[in-house]
């Protein structure tokens, strides 16, 4: 047993006959679990040899999280130490509570640790701790970052950031780590971070790449306030510097926790071996906690906060549930919480609905929606629905006019979590430990956004064939027969979506993904079979483009001139919008099929470099998003909108298709006749049809002022359709009518 002086007193101390008998148990029977936790094998100044592989995630001896208990607000934690002894043939058990260590100071979310056995373990609750220095998200800029030596340009020290994705091609600029020259004896990666910082940890990945392998297993840690003296890491228990265990495959991220923090402006890391055949290659993050500087000797960090009194935090399913009824408390008037199904392992798809009359669709009201968490492990966009549900609240109670406007004039569906479960297994694993992918599909392994029927396809082929749009429709493609087959590979949340596209008459949506920052819109499919990438518009392009522009161009973080690629694409040089198929093709997306088989216009936003920012993140990327999340409702009132109505008996015609001429795309009316038909300025010759109905066609102009602007029709019954409406209710036929049939016959004839 490890006896540590600085341990504090137990409240409660246990006399001397038990610490003698927990003392002979842990020098006898060191296998026996007294629940006191045994120090790991990590952090003894070891390295593991080149082709070992290294355990997932390794922390320093009396610093792992995962042999403590929870933590008490003041820092400390509470233990129970069971101790079972027989006397006298009666078993005795006795309870007495100790305090330990406070906490190591680590990322928000739970790390995943390995025991000296090898056991994976996962800690139920999350702990607090010092945030992400900023490497994943772009915070520390690429001068920040320097070397020993660099392979190539696209290997450099910039590079080096957790979870950075490589192109197609190795060798290029946006290569997938840093990688030291291979003659380079004693290889350093550097992170200067410009003011004194309490270094309490590094996590770790190898190299992204689709040809190579090349991770380091093992590391030193070194600190400097000057980049000159340097001092080590130590091991508490041997003085000696502190050989840290990191990867054993390329992407799952290793966390490692320093014996003790170290307070610094310079942090270095010193692979010491690393993959047989392979480079030293590694992509980082590290956690560091601000010093405060009172005499103002260094320039301040940018402020991450916002002025908006909300809920900056990650929630779970439970925790998410929990705010959707706080705000539908908040605002009972404005406000409706329904579920649209349910995920493969049972867990509720909940919307929050927020207009002045929730729960019905009133006439002339468009409907717009919000879908995030598509991919699991994509977390920002549903934090930022559930901000954004909050603010909306909020302001509307406040009186504030846009919101107001918002709420009045447009009814808003949120859906925060498309995929629950995949959500709660990226959840569990936190922030910084979930990696690149995990949680990305749902239960039964399907990636939601590949899952929507294609449509596309039967859509081109009439095409080619001509048959579009007299025989084929150009919209509301029906779903094909494979697709509705009880057996067919379709995710129970993609079945739950489509249903609701189908129940509600939505006119624009945007579905909110993470790892990039752009904007993509249809379609996504290229047309080309084997393309892997090739320009595929719709025929509404001009509007999708628009639309993308309207969020790209009011997103803060879009829209910094000095703001580096997140991967491999600078998107920054086309406005951050780019058509989805022209970035990499995507079968079966929901942008798509939405705009296939219903009236509605979505997009794709890819709102972060950071798929999982860290909590304390939240606020500044809010107030990037806040502003272009509103404007992009807003322009459900761009174009023009009305109601088609029967001549006779001014009752709305249900399913009537509006065309715009020159546009091989049409829309349908809701069952109140009313429709919303997006555009960009300009003149337009519309056209009204129904089954049944003489078509009308009158022109409509779209102004650059706030719309829409109205565009109404009345229809009047064809002959045919007044005798069989008369017919089938018993009545005789009229005079007139029966003559105007009779000469029809006669000229038939």
């Amino acid at each position: 047993m490890v006896c540590d002086a600085n341990r504090p007193r137990a409240s409660a101390p246990l006399d001397s006959a038990m610490w003698g008998l927990l003392l002979a148990l842990a020098t006898f029977a060191p296998a026996v679990d007294l629940g006191l936790g045994t120090p790991g094998a990590s952090g003894l100044g070891l390295a593991p040899p080149a082709t070992t592989k290294a355990p997932v995630s390794t922390l320093a001896p009396s610093s792992n999280p995962a042999q403590q208990p929870s933590g008490k607000n003041n820092g400390t934690s509470e233990q129970h130490v069971r101790i079972r002894f027989v006397k006298k043939k009666k078993v005795i058990i006795k309870k007495r509570k100790k305090l330990t260590r406070p906490r190591p100071l680590v990322t928000t979310g739970p790390p995943v640790i390995t025991t000296p056995a090898g056991a994976l373990h996962l800690p139920e609750e999350k702990e607090p701790g010092c945030p992400p220095l900023g490497l994943e998200s772009l915070r520390v800029s690429d001068s920040q970052l320097e070397a020993s030596s660099s392979q190539s340009f696209g290997l450099g020290p910039h590079r080096g950031r957790l979870n950075i994705q490589s192109g197609l091609e190795d060798g290029d600029l946006y290569d997938g780590a840093w990688c030291a020259e291979p003659q380079d004896a004693e290889p350093w990666l550097q992170v200067d971070a410009r003011r004194p910082t309490r270094f309490s940890g590094i996590i770790t990945q190898g190299r992204n790449s689709v040809w190579r392998y090349d991770w380091v297993t093992s590391y030193k840690v070194q600190f400097s306030n000057d980049s000159r003296t340097w001092w080590g890491s130590r091991n508490r228990s041997s003085g000696m510097d502190a050989v840290f265990p990191a990867n054993s495959d390329p992407e799952t991220p290793v966390l490692n926790l320093l014996p003790e923090p170290q307070v610094a402006r310079f942090i270095r890391l010193l692979p010491q071996t690393w993959l047989q055949g392979g480079d030293s290659c590694l992509r980082a993050e590290i956690l560091a906690c601000p010093v405060s500087d009172p005499n103002d000797l260094f320039p301040k960090a940018p402020a991450l906060g916002s002025s908006d009194p909300l809920d900056f935090r990650h929630h779970n399913y439970k925790a998410m549930r929990k705010l959707m009824k706080q705000v539908n408390e908040q605002c009972p008037n404005v406000t409706r919480i329904y579920s649209i199904g349910k995920s493969h392992q049972g867990l509720k798809l909940y919307v929050m609905e927020m207009s002045d009359h929730p729960g019905q669709h009133e006439l002339g009201e468009p409907e717009v929606r919000y879908v995030a968490g598509m991919h699991g492990n994509e977390a920002l966009g549903r934090e930022l629905l559930l901000l954004l549900m909050q603010y909306l609240c909020r302001e509307f109670l406040r009186g504030d006019p846009r919101v107001t406007r918002l709420l009045t004039e447009t009814r808003i569906h949120l859906l925060p979590s498309m995929n629950p479960d995949g959500y709660e297994t990226a959840f569990r694993r936190g922030s910084e430990l979930v990696g690149w992918a995990e949680g990305r599909w749902n239960q039964q392994g399907i990636d939601l956004n590949h899952n929507f029927a294609d449509l596309n396809t039967p859509l081109w082929e009439a095409e080619d064939d001509g048959l579009v749009p007299d025989t084929v429709p150009n919209h509301h493609l029906p779903l094909p027969t494979y697709y509705t087959l009880p057996n067919a590979t379709v995710a129970p949340e993609t079945r739950a979506v489509i249903e609701w596209m189908e129940r509600i008459p939505f006119v624009l949506s945007a579905n909110l993904h993470g790892g990039e920052l752009v904007v993509s819109y249809p379609f996504d499919m290229t047309r080309t079979p084997w393309a892997a990438r090739e320009l595929t518009p719709t025929p509404d392009d001009a509007v999708f483009r628009w639309l993308s522009t309207v969020y790209a161009g009011t997103n803060r973080a879009m829209q910094d001139p000095d703001r580096r690629p997140c991967h491999s694409q600078d998107f920054s040089l086309h406005g951050n919008i780019i058509n989805g198929a022209d970035w990499h093709t995507v079968p079966g997306s929901m942008n798509d099929f939405s705009y296939l088989h219903t009236n509605c216009f979505e997009v794709t936003v890819e709102l972060s470099c950071d798929k999982f920012p860290h909590e304390n993140e939240l606020p500044q990327e809010w107030e990037n998003n806040k502003d272009a999340l509103l404007t992009y409702l807003e322009q459900v009132r761009v174009g023009i909108a009305g109601v088609v109505r029967d001549k006779d008996t001014e009752l709305g015609i249900a399913d009537a298709v509006i065309s715009v001429d020159g546009i091989n795309h049409d829309v349908t009316t809701a069952w109140d006749g009313d429709y919303w038909r997006l555009l960009t300025p300009g003149d337009y010759m519309v056209t009204a049809s129904a089954e049944g109905y003489h078509s009308v066609t009158r022109s409509c102009r779209v102004t650059f002022e706030e719309g829409p602007v109205p565009c109404n029709f009345h229809l009047t019954k064809t002959p045919k359709q007044r005798l069989r409406e008369l017919l089938a209710s018993g009545a005789k036929v009229p005079p007139d009518l029966r003559r105007r049939l009779e000469r029809l016959r006669g000229q038939k004839n």
